[in-house]
């Protein structure tokens, strides 16, 4: 029953396995009969409003609209200064869909910049700013960037691309970038100082979510940032949250500087007493406190034991050795053989002089130091006073942003064939929702579908619902138990089919084992009971009761030997075939 069980587990789980399977792989061939309809790619259209909607499948427009850098990197070698890493437009390495083309950074550990004007710049206002691209990692990432940079309008309301650079202002940077072990996702934005007008950049808070598979897993990844004019953002991947919070709590440095700070021009005064503990006063070093005793001493009970070879080296020069013929004395110096361990010291405890063993030292007690007490004069621990910080203001909107006019990449990078592609600036959550929808959303469906195997959805399944892995383990389990249960029970059942022993019931041989042990009383039948026999009237064919008992008792005996030996309970006795 147990094993009918066990096995009746194992073909449903098997069974619902291969029937998801057949299911899935059912629908992916509709679908993909479907897609062999699809006569080709083509540009997805924008369905609102955009600051910026660039898909990069027109190569005249991308040529119009965008400026590769001609400046130069401040501070570096002249030699590496330059903005010359190669940008192109092409089809990703793995193409879903043929013509769906993009912006791709093929050099590597090269500077490059290329950047593009808004349609009209955009102003902080009452309207979120939505921020959503792809990235592709091609080759993976060791260590560089993939993130744009939101640039600043100057106050002339011009901006010259050609000198986009590294030192150029911005008004939001975004977007991955790693190196390393070190993976991150900016967010980083200038704010302006209402009070002097200077400019510092906020970083915004480490999400919690790992971010090391979109640097490695060579997949297309959506990135998304929303600035709301409430001062609150949100950053997704692949349309998942990952991070969200307000431009006010959840920055580094905060966006408000502290009401109060310390002193600069407060001192400690001499006098105060910051020590919590001293050493008691009243207390003397012992006269009997030897601070010079060393730590361990030798032991005069050791003695060397009476077969230590004291006058054998442990390490003689190897007899065997010869010295080599191109052995120069005025340059190598005297040839000496290298050594070897002394073999009359294998079978000896010990050769050479011998030394006596250290023990602790029972007068050893090291420094003397009085105890602490606790200092009566202890004023705690000295901080500066307080007082109002002269920099303090209180901007109670930072989304109120310095306006933007383009949208640049400054990269650099290890790792080459960065693809980036369908890039939206917009002020609408569902335009940008709907361009993602016509663009990211089917290039991955095809690729899942491309790449889907029940491995594939396995990991999947396991990462979205932790609570499989215990089903995982007890599926483990069931071979174990099969095994176990296979090993015992069927050499159980097999003892009881090698020592079978006989019943009786009603004059007939019954079969399988007695399950009485040979000091249990057995219940009588009318057959064996000898009142009853007694009591019953006798007919033609009765015997003598005599008889009947005597050969009961002879029978009853012969079995008992040979059978189960000699026992204490009562027997039963076998009918007379007569």
């Amino acid at each position: 029953m147990a094993k009918l069980f066990v096995f009746t587990i194992v073909l449903l789980l098997i069974s619902g396995i291969i029937a998801e399977d057949d299911e899935k792989l059912s629908h992916d061939q509709d679908f993909s009969d479907g897609e062999e309809k699809v006569v080709a790619y083509t540009s997805p259209i924008l369905s609102g409003f955009a600051y910026l909607a660039e898909h990069f499948d027109d190569q005249d427009s991308f040529s119009r609209n965008w400026i590769k850098s001609e400046a130069k990197k401040e501070g570096i070698d002249e030699e590496i200064a330059k903005y010359d890493g190669t940008w192109a437009i092409e089809e990703p390495i793995r193409s879903v869909q043929n013509g769906d083309l993009g912006l791709v950074l093929k050099s590597t550990a090269r500077h490059a910049a290329i950047s593009s004007l808004l349609n009209k710049p955009f102003v902080f206002n009452d309207k979120p700013l939505i921020v959503q691209y792809e990235v592709y990692l091609q080759e993976g990432q060791e260590c560089g960037g993939a993130y744009l940079k939101l640039l600043t309008e100057d106050s002339n309301g011009k901006i010259d691309l050609k000198k986009f650079h590294d030192k150029t202002p911005y008004t939001i940077m975004f977007g991955p970038d790693k190196c390393g072990n070190d993976h991150k996702l900016h967010f980083i934005f200038r704010h302006k100082n209402p009070l002097n007008g200077t400019i510092e950049e906020k970083h915004c808070k480490k999400p919690k979510d790992r971010l090391e598979d979109f640097f490695k897993d060579k997949l297309p990844h959506l990135y998304t940032l929303i600035v709301r004019p409430d001062n609150t953002f949100t950053i997704k991947i692949d349309n998942k949250i990952i991070n969200e919070g307000s431009l006010l709590d959840d920055f580094q440095p905060p966006v408000n500087p502290p009401l109060e700070i310390e002193d600069p021009n407060d001192k400690q005064p001499e006098d105060w007493d910051d020590r919590e503990k001293i050493p008691d006063p009243s207390k003397v070093k012992p006269d009997d406190w030897d601070e010079d005793a060393p730590a361990q001493i030798v032991d005069e009970n050791d003695k060397m034991p009476d077969d230590w070879l004291e006058d054998e080296p442990i390490n003689i020069p190897n007899p065997d050795s010869v010295k080599p013929d191109d052995w120069d004395i005025e340059i190598d110096g005297e040839w000496e053989p290298p050594e070897i361990a002394n073999p009359k010291c294998e079978n000896a405890p010990g050769c050479g002089p011998y030394k006596q063993k250290l023990i602790d030292n029972p007068r050893f007690k090291g420094k003397w130091r009085a105890p602490l007490i606790n200092n009566v004069n202890y004023k705690g621990k000295w901080k500066p006073r307080l007082i109002h910080n002269p920099d303090y203001f209180n901007d109670v909107n930072p989304f109120k942003m310095m306006p933007i006019r383009a949208i640049g990449f400054e990269l650099w990078s290890i790792s080459g064939n960065i693809l980036f592609d369908n890039l939206i600036i917009t002020d609408d959550e569902a335009t940008a929702k709907k361009w993602a929808d016509d663009t990211f959303e089917i290039r991955r469906n095809k690729i899942a579908r491309e790449s889907w195997s029940v491995w594939n959805q396995l990991v999947n399944f396991t990462s979205e619902n932790p609570w499989i892995w215990a089903v995982y383990i007890i599926v483990a389990f069931i071979p174990v138990l099969l095994i176990v249960y296979c090993c015992c029970f069927s050499t159980q059942d097999s003892m009881e089919d090698t020592y079978p022993t006989k019943e009786f019931d009603n004059g007939n041989d019954v079969d399988p084992l007695d399950d009485e042990s040979p000091g249990d009383v057995l219940p009588e039948t009318p057959e064996q009971s000898p009142r009853e026999n007694e009591a019953a009237p006798e007919s033609e064919n009765d015997v003598d009761s005599d008889n009947i008992n005597e050969t009961d008792q002879v029978v009853e005996s012969e079995e008992k030997d040979e059978n189960l030996g000699d026992t204490d309970g009562p027997r039963r006795r076998k009918p007379n075939k007569e």
